[in-house]
């Protein structure tokens, strides 16, 4: 099996490195860039503390800050209008994966134009547009480091996975400082949106070893570390693991892809806004029990690089204790059921067959090592329902 490998060609990596954004910039040729964020970033006075030594260092730099959980075509359309207009020459994301993602849906339509529904997978992207520096402020999408962004249509609801080589940032630096102000319940919804990349790029169809090595570490990264971060934001040792474990994660399932909890989780964020961390969540444990026959082995090696099982123990006994550990995890978390979050019932009934239809429609479910059909799904919609 040949691997095609796709990773950013220049990455800062430890504390401290936001400040190398200048060096970067330079590097890449970028005069003008346009920094994207969001409102919190821009209030917060974040985003000027990265603009202002730009501008001292005689860059051209301004904000867009409209971005928002959970992009959506709207927002991609006055971002790219924005860097049109201005004749901006790259794009500096700045903040979670939305922001990041953001970024990489207007480089792509100011490219290409047409709508963003005309790249959702697997329709291909022609052009790579202007560069994106990707600098996260969470650890958990990794779409730092990956070839995936994913927008939601305004007029239809349907949250798009677009996928391509183009999409994969110019450059990305990972600085873990930048998440010590992190609350409690983002950074556990980022931490176990990293681990389930980590897990379902293992175990994903198009897993290689190059992958296989980028995952494990991500598991052994995170696992250890993201109750801790949990309890005390302050704790570099854990914030830097758990950055580091998000990178990982980020670089394996771009290149591995992700499976069926994600196929899963995309239309409930679509619908219901649930943060994608948090949807994740919601139906990891039961989208694991279902998909361990698939591949007993490959969910073995999982819980022991998570430290919940032993050599000793065989893949069987190892796989249960994932599922377990999983489900104490979102308990641990504060991990609420779709139904405990406040979804409507009686939307969430009528809703099933479309998010199972759409999830399937994605691709993400084929690389599951079961591959369910719409009905399968649907049944797993109603199992996490009420929690696994």
């Amino acid at each position: 099996m040949i691997a095609t490998i796709l990773v950013p060609p220049v990455m800062e990596i430890g504390g401290g490195a936001i400040g190398r954004i200048g060096a970067v910039l330079s590097r890449l040729g970028v005069t003008r860039p346009l920094v994207v964020t969001d409102p919190f970033m821009r209030d917060s006075g974040h985003a000027e503390r990265l603009l202002a030594p730009l501008r001292a260092a005689g860059f051209t730099a301004d904000m867009f800050a409209e971005t928002v959980p959970d992009p959506t075509t709207d927002v991609i359309a006055a971002g790219v209008e924005r860097l049109l207009a201005g004749g901006y020459d790259g794009l500096v994301a700045l903040g979670g994966g939305s922001p990041i993602d953001t970024a990489k849906a207007m480089a792509v339509l100011a490219a290409n134009g047409g709508r963003m529904r005309d790249y959702k997978v697997p329709n291909p992207i022609a052009r790579t547009g202007v560069p994106v520096i990707a600098i996260p402020t969470t650890a958990g999408t990794g779409s730092e480091v990956t070839r995936f962004t994913v927008i939601t249509d305004t007029e239809t609801d349907e949250k798009m996975l677009i996928a391509g080589p183009m999409l994969v940032p110019a450059a990305a630096i990972i600085d873990y400082e930048l998440t010590l102000t992190c609350p409690p319940r983002l950074t556990a919804d980022t931490g176990i949106d990293a681990l389930t990349h980590a897990i379902e790029a293992y175990v994903s169809v198009k897993a290689s070893p190059y992958t296989d090595a980028m995952a494990i570490a991500a598991i052994r990264q995170i696992a250890p570390h993201i109750r801790r971060a949990c309890a005390d934001p302050g704790d570099r040792t854990a914030r830097e693991a758990m950055m580091l474990g998000a990178t990982l994660a980020g670089m394996a399932f771009s290149n591995a892809s992700v499976a069926l909890v994600h196929g899963m989780s995309r239309p409930i964020g679509a619908f219901f806004h649930v943060p994608h961390g948090l949807s994740n969540a919601m139906l990891l444990p039961a989208v694991t029990a279902w998909s361990l026959p698939g591949a007993p082995g490959r969910y073995a090696d999982c819980a022991r690089a998570m430290g919940v099982a032993g050599p000793e123990q065989d893949d069987a006994a190892a796989g249960l204790a994932l599922v377990m550990a999983l489900r104490q995890l979102n308990a641990d978390l504060s991990v609420p059921s779709p139904r405990h979050y406040g979804i409507d019932p009686a939307r969430w009934d009528g809703l099933l067959e479309t998010m199972a239809a759409q999830a399937l429609a994605s691709g993400s479910p084929g690389n599951n090592p079961l591959v369910p059909d719409v009905a399968a799904m649907v049944a797993l919609y109603r199992q996490a329902w009420n929690g696994d």
